[in-house]
């Protein structure tokens, strides 16, 4: 009875305060189309903890290795891994996925026949960058690649590239191999010290050095300026200013991922030198065309190194 006067009170104050009645109602028609959001946001979230819980508590077999397993031992530091993620599995929130569709609908462009990969709207990407074990052999270990990537959950995350393979749920996951000058990647047994020259063993290893530090440094700056609060907020804003037109005015990135792997090629000396300006007008799907060919819309690399071409990781899907 008593919840029924104050009911009663509470409709005739909005009857008769015309103010109060249209707040209530501007809060009924924010809220309502909020319920789906939040619901989904708590169902792809609960589906993301179970399957971190399945991949942790996966039984591994000694000897016995997985698809995954054989596609990492293929990856070397400073590889670019590119993504067609489905933007409904974002579990890191609305923004985050209103992020992901605005990336594939206006900076990913139809097949034109200039692209490396047949098919996908990558809108995401990473480097892979060697791990943070500091134990004897490491350097050497596929199981301690790491994949360096800018994310709105983690900011820039550095995880082992294995984890995060298993993790993914994207339609499709392209490697791009980075090739050193004089190298012939996958056609010679590289477990012959004789196959490497000494020039060639020196590049890969300064490379590995500034990857080493480059990740270092953006995984501090990173902490320190709480990128993970502004990342869905840049790749929203990014995507807006390219589709308008208007990106060359503003210093914010077209894409923060493509950015991210753009100054790690460029600072471990792999990618052509660009103003600051020029890395952050830089898109994924840049990466699927040759700059030895193109000379928009594309990434250059210094004389010598080249991407290979793509090796598909995933591929659960082509719709």
């Amino acid at each position: 009875r008593t919840s029924s006067i104050m009911a009663s009170k509470l409709f005739s104050h909005l009857n008769n305060n015309p103010r109060a009645k249209l707040a209530a109602q501007l809060s009924l028609s924010a809220l309502i189309p909020a319920v789906p959001i939040l619901v989904w946001s708590r169902d792809i979230e609960k589906e993301r903890e179970e399957r971190a819980h399945e991949v942790a508590t996966r039984l591994r077999i000694p000897s016995v290795q997985t698809v995954d397993d054989l596609m990492v031992e293929k990856c070397q530091p400073g590889d670019v891994i590119l993504f067609d993620r489905r933007c409904e599995c974002c579990a890191s929130g609305a923004a985050a996925a209103f992020g992901c569709l605005l990336g594939k609908s206006l900076l990913c462009e139809e097949e034109d026949g200039t692209r490396s990969v047949e098919r996908g709207s990558y809108e995401h990407c990473g480097i892979v960058v060697p791990g943070l074990s500091t134990s004897q052999g490491a350097e050497h270990d596929p199981s301690n690649l790491c994949l360096l990537e800018a994310t709105p959950g983690s900011g820039i995350a550095c995880r082992p590239l294995l984890t995060r393979l298993e993790m993914s749920r994207s339609r499709s996951v392209i490697l791009l191999p980075l090739s050193c000058p004089g190298e012939k990647r996958y056609e010679v047994d590289y477990d012959d010290e004789n196959a490497v020259s000494d020039k060639m063993q020196f590049l890969k290893e300064q490379t590995n050095n500034e990857l080493a530090k480059f990740r270092d440094k953006w995984l501090s700056d990173s902490a320190s300026q709480n990128y993970a609060s502004q990342h869905s907020y840049l790749s929203i804003m990014g995507a807006l200013l390219y589709a308008t037109g208007l990106y060359p005015t503003f210093p914010i990135p077209v894409s923060p991922s493509a950015w991210l792997v753009v100054s790690a090629l460029q600072d471990c000396g792999v990618g052509m030198k660009l103003n600051e300006k020029q890395s952050q007008q830089t898109r994924v799907e840049d990466f699927t065309r040759d700059g030895r060919f193109f000379e928009k819309d594309t990434v250059r690399l210094r004389p010598g190194w080249k991407f290979l071409s793509p090796v598909v990781m995933r591929e659960t899907s082509v719709s």
